[in-house]
């Protein structure tokens, strides 16, 4: 019998990655992999556990077990697990049926990661599904997979810092020729790259899960191997979402081990390149030179887009708005109707394509939205507009019954959450946005501070007119 039905997670908010990254909005939702082929092959062994919302759970069951687990932080899964220990069944259905927000700054988005590392930790120790009875082989290592996940920060942290110990201290740490390596460890690397872009390319394009991880592998390394040791540490925190961010600014504090293992690691590929020249004074092989360089050069490239999350734009939108393509009627103060269609809708506004160059010269007074249910008109005024999109903001006094009717064309529509599947995934233009991260951390760094120095010279010459 059924104890639980897991519906995806859909966010109608950006994360950091999609909001603080401009090609965030490009490539696909870190979730959609685990609510795509993760959850539907756990749902093949019957081991779909509980995500903490979108999931109807029966309550006999929930009775059956004395309530949801409260001994570790991530009570969910840990439920899901006391349920499928007495037998009773899950199944998982991939369709979105509801939604919320996502975490918006980044470092809100480390601190429920890190809830749910040490969560997954905890039932490792306390309630590891390898002992005790009930599940089946499948279910346990479906379970066990998802714990042990989480442990991939140490291995993440000591790959990207590893090339630093011959660059640096002249240390090997594989006691192998170059050729060897590169022989055995470059076609694995490329067959993985290979096997999972084709598997997931519309999930989880390539590369992308190496910066998925190293954003947080600093952050979980101590709370996992703690957690490890003293299993019932830690205290369950709600995530903080829905804030809004006046001004964007660099967030220093999340990132500072990355700043300084990257900084480590520019140091090592200088050395590295110097004794390269000069390999024959400094007795060096400038095989093993090349292949360390080469090695912290790539650790150096994740580490830096990585960094470039850390850029919080800011978020100033009381209302979130969702992408979605409504045909929409323009109805222009001289009685003039334009037709055209949505880009993005909210509770507060809408943006529109530019049909035509009539705003320009007329007043838009209202919008009506063409739905299969019919249509409604809503009382709208313009804010902004550019050579593609109008910027409208609806009337804040409109009746009851037209908001109510707003709310279920923003939020309760049947389709509301179903997109459209991604591109296949490609790794070369994949990696490509990543250095396009890269290059943007350095150019928008650089032309934050030149905007920032303008600022007070064109107040002090404003100054000084007055003064005139």
């Amino acid at each position: 019998m059924l104890a639980l039905v897991q519906t995806p997670h859909y966010f109608y908010s950006p994360d950091p990655f999609e909001r603080n990254l401009s090609v965030g909005r490009n490539i696909p939702n870190e979730g959609m992999l685990f609510y795509g082929p993760i959850q539907q092959g756990n749902d093949n062994w019957n081991a779909t556990f509980f995500c903490g919302s979108c999931a109807v759970i029966r309550r006999k069951a929930l009775e059956q077990i004395g309530g949801f687990a409260v001994e570790t932080v991530t009570e969910d899964a840990h439920t899901a697990l006391k349920f499928q220990r007495l037998g009773w069944k899950s199944a998982f259905l991939d369709i979105p049926l509801a939604a919320g927000l996502a975490t918006e700054r980044l470092v809100v988005h480390v601190i429920q990661r890190t809830r749910w590392a040490r969560g997954m930790t905890q039932i490792f120790r306390l309630d590891n599904p390898l002992f005790g009875r009930g599940l089946t082989i499948q279910q346990r290592l479906c379970y066990l997979s998802a714990m042990l996940y989480y442990q991939f920060a140490l291995p993440r942290v000591v790959f990207v810092t590893a090339p630093l110990a011959y660059l640096l201290f002249n240390l090997n740490i594989i006691y192998s020729s170059a050729s060897l390596i590169v022989s055995y460890a470059l076609p694995h690397l490329f067959l993985a790259i290979y096997v999972g872009s084709r598997m997931n390319g519309r999930y989880r394009y390539s590369f992308w899960g190496e910066i998925y991880d190293i954003v947080l592998a600093f952050h979980l390394v101590l709370p996992t191997l703690v957690t490890m040791i003293f299993p019932k540490r830690g205290k369950f925190n709600v995530t903080d979402k829905g804030g809004l961010l006046d001004v964007g600014y660099f967030d220093f504090t999340v990132v500072r081990p990355h700043l300084v293992v990257a900084c480590l690691l520019g140091v090592g590929v200088v050395v590295g390149l110097v004794r390269a020249i000069g390999h024959d004074y400094f007795g060096s092989d400038p095989n093993v030179i090349a292949l360390n360089v080469g090695w912290g050069i790539y650790s150096l490239i994740f580490l830096l887009a990585a960094i470039a999350v850390a850029r919080e734009t800011r978020q100033v939108r009381k209302t979130i708005r969702i992408d979605v393509d409504i045909p929409v009627l323009i109805h222009y103060a001289s009685g003039i109707v334009s037709r055209s269609h949505t880009a993005d809708l909210s509770m507060g506004g809408c943006r529109i394509a530019v049909p035509d160059d009539r705003h320009l010269q007329d007043k838009i007074e209202e919008i009506e939205l063409i739905l299969q249910s019919g249509a409604i008109s809503i009382p709208a005024e313009q804010v902004t507009a550019d050579a593609r999109f109008i910027r409208l903001k609806f009337d804040e006094n409109i009746p009851l019954s037209l908001r109510r009717e707003l709310v279920r064309v923003v939020l309760a529509r049947a389709d509301a959450w179903i997109n459209p599947p991604r591109p296949q995934d490609k790794p070369f233009r994949s990696f490509a946005t990543i250095l396009r991260c890269v290059f943007e951390l350095f150019w928008l760094t650089w032309k934050t501070r030149r905007d920032r120095r303008r600022q007070p010279s064109a107040a002090q010459t404003a100054q000084e007119e007055g003064q005139l």
